[in-house]
């Protein structure tokens, strides 16, 4: 059987591209033994990697802001084309092009039953809910790579009706595993809808998608708040209002000088626990953006948090931070009655009508985070460009399966 290759975390600021084995239709030795089931998969498909992105969750375990191992393998983002079934997979067949959501989903307990995938109970010995290639998250293999095994096929995939189509569109569709759903939960939750004025925090490609998911939800004014020009300018490239996080002011001014009033109706936190103060020369402050969206809600609003926060951040700023221990003015929050919806999205609360959007010409999710395709061999230089601060949402082609 052919070799598989896979990016693979190799200490801060460094990864790089390994050969594994290619993958069996077998689940990881420790979900079998925890939750007592058999380590072969008959549920399962191995999957041929169309298209595979780089993820800012990516970059906090590449810079070695989270517990992962040297040797962790990388990757969550995927899409691909089926080239094995189990026999119990009964509703897809090899030479299916799908969708994978990020999160590792049995179908079968009690959060599964209730559509929150994101929170599994059967996946992950560590915690509810996995991911592939994600530290603490249930030691499944990554899909930055040529193969992957992906389990629970049939409630897991979401299968592209035409292949040619798909193969058109594979660079909006590639967002259906994780950001683009991720970004359309963090503007659903905050409560956007027609004619709602919404500010996002953050212009990494979350916050663009979240953007123009607010924008795809009817918000009048979408405004977008960052410290990175390009990114920035990224996020004006497809109509949004932007604030310069860098320039000397306070943020509700800068609110009320684009929409009249101090305040949103929604805000969205796309930034998470690697948060930095304003100003040119700020220094991390992990609970600035919390703060902030707090302060620039209406009150009885809501706040979508789809940004990362973790328990375990070896470079917190603090021994509080350090487990994921902020200081939240959650004072405000409670005097200005704010609802919070956070954790992992549960991508396939949205993913099926997402893709519709994208096949009738609705959504234009790569054109707002700016989709740049790259080879499994330039993983590496990606990764570097990312941390850069490039506006840029990185797709690896491992078999150039993307058309040019």
């Amino acid at each position: 059987m052919t070799g598989n290759h896979v990016v693979v975390y190799k200490g801060p600021g460094e990864v790089a591209v390994e050969g594994i084995d290619y993958p069996k239709l077998e689940l990881p030795q420790e979900v079998a033994e925890s939750f007592g089931l058999d380590k072969q998969a008959p549920h399962a498909a191995i999957l041929k990697i169309v298209t595979t992105n780089i993820c800012g969750s990516d970059q906090h375990m590449v810079r070695g802001r989270t517990t992962a191992p040297v040797g962790q393998t990388l990757g969550h983002e995927i899409t691909g084309e089926i080239v094995e079934t189990g026999n119990d997979v009964l509703f897809h067949k090899v030479g299916d092009i799908c969708s994978v959501p990020f999160n590792i989903a049995c179908g079968r307990c009690r959060m599964c039953a209730e559509g929150k995938t994101g929170i599994c109970l059967n996946v992950n010995p560590a915690r509810p809910g996995a991911a592939y290639g994600y530290v603490d998250m249930g030691g499944w293999i990554g899909g930055q790579a040529e193969y992957v095994m992906v389990p629970f096929a049939d409630f897991n995939l979401l299968r592209f009706p035409d292949r040619d189509q798909a193969l058109e569109k594979i660079l909006d569709l590639t967002m259906l595993s994780d950001i683009f759903p991720t970004g359309y939960h963090g503007a659903y939750t905050a409560g956007v809808t027609t004619g709602s004025t919404v500010y996002v925090a953050g212009a990494g490609p979350v916050g663009l998608a979240a953007a123009h998911a607010a924008q795809l939800l009817g918000a009048a004014v979408v405004i977008v708040g960052d410290l990175i020009p390009e990114r920035l300018e990224q996020a004006r490239s497809f109509g949004c209002e932007t604030v310069d996080l860098t320039k000397s002011g306070e943020l509700p001014d800068m609110i009320e000088d684009l929409v009249g009033e101090p305040v949103v109706d929604a805000a969205v936190d796309a930034v998470g626990f690697e948060a930095r103060g304003h100003g040119k020369d700020a220094g991390e402050q992990p609970a600035t953006v919390l703060n902030d969206v707090m302060t620039i809600t209406r009150a009885g609003a809501s706040l979508g948090i789809p940004g990362l926060y973790v328990t375990g951040d070896p470079g917190g700023v603090d021994d509080n931070a350090k487990i994921g221990q902020l200081g939240v003015r959650i004072g405000l929050g409670w005097a200005k009655s704010h609802r919070f919806t956070t954790g992992q999205c549960p991508v396939k609360q949205y993913n099926r009508l997402l893709m519709n959007l994208i096949l009738n010409d609705k959504a234009q999710i790569a054109k707002a985070v700016n989709a740049t395709k790259i080879k499994l061999d330039e993983a590496p230089n990606g990764y570097k460009d990312f941390d850069r601060g490039a506006a840029k949402k990185f797709v690896l082609d491992p078999h150039s399966m993307v058309p040019a």
